[in-house]
């Protein structure tokens, strides 16, 4: 693909799908894909450090998080 980007065969069908919702139905699906999310960095965590306790796996989840937010500003 030019200019780096990455193939995307099923963004149309997503889209539509989108579309297709009510606000109601977006917002949810929104919250639905961030816990996914933030469930899949806390797994990744785990696995990454399998002998950090938890409260060092809470730190490293906070600054991950930082990180992504410090990002996107």
């Amino acid at each position: 693909m030019p200019d780096g980007h990455k193939a995307r065969p099923n963004r149309a069908a997503y889209m539509d799908a989108l579309r297709r919702m009510t606000p109601g139905q977006r917002l949810a699906k929104a919250f639905e894909l961030s816990d996914m999310t933030h469930e899949a960095l806390r797994a990744g965590l785990s696995t990454r450090f399998p002998e950090a306790d938890p409260a060092t796996l809470a730190a490293l989840y906070v600054e991950r998080l930082e990180r992504c937010r410090s990002r996107n500003s």
